[in-house]
């Protein structure tokens, strides 16, 4: 019966390579004193009766290492995304000239710098709870084979496979904090 026990790997990377690819997108939304378009990607714009993401209502550019500009398409928008600008906490003042909005990226001071490392910081542990979560699932799905008829010597191996799987992710995770911790901490 140990032969019909087959536990979907696959799936686990997966949802793995999810978390990794969300703390992604959570580390490129941190303002490093750079421009970078991503950093817009959390912002949504009311606009035409519904929720929309900024790039979906305007060009958006980094001219220049501490700029970036939002070109708007539909004039009429320009003020709805100047609102959703300020109102996003990310601490940037725009600048008005005609459709096109000027974002430019003010230098981090000592303090905020070591805020965002947290924050940084506190993105990267919940996405190892997630990874250990999914390794939890995992190692359920093992005992239940156990259960099944799972041979004990079987039982090993797939735990160690899903162990190695659960150690190579949060690596990646400590690398990726490590980095951005870095790229924040430049001046």
């Amino acid at each position: 019966m140990s032969d019909d026990f087959l536990l979907d790997t696959d799936e686990l990377q997966r949802r793995m390579d999810g978390a990794i690819a969300s703390l992604r997108t959570e580390f490129a939304s941190l303002r490093t004193g750079r421009g970078s378009s991503s950093m817009l990607d959390p912002i949504v714009v009311e606009a035409y009766g519904q929720r929309t993401p900024i790039n979906q209502v305007g060009t958006v550019n980094v001219p220049e290492p501490r700029m970036v500009t939002i070109n708007v398409w539909d004039k009429s928008m320009v003020g709805a995304v100047e609102k959703a600008i300020r109102e996003s906490g990310l601490g940037i003042n725009p600048q008005l000239n005609g459709t096109i909005i000027m974002l430019p990226i003010p230098e981090l001071n000592e303090e905020r710098r070591r805020e965002l490392t947290k924050v940084a910081g506190h993105y990267a542990e919940s996405t190892r709870i997630s990874v250990r979560n999914i390794r939890r699932d995992g190692m359920d799905q093992i005992k239940k084979g156990k259960a099944d008829g799972l041979s004990e010597d079987d039982q090993k191996i797939w735990e160690g496979e899903v162990q190695d799987m659960t150690n190579r992710l949060t690596k990646i995770i400590d690398e990726m904090l490590e980095t951005k911790q870095t790229e924040i901490m430049q001046v």
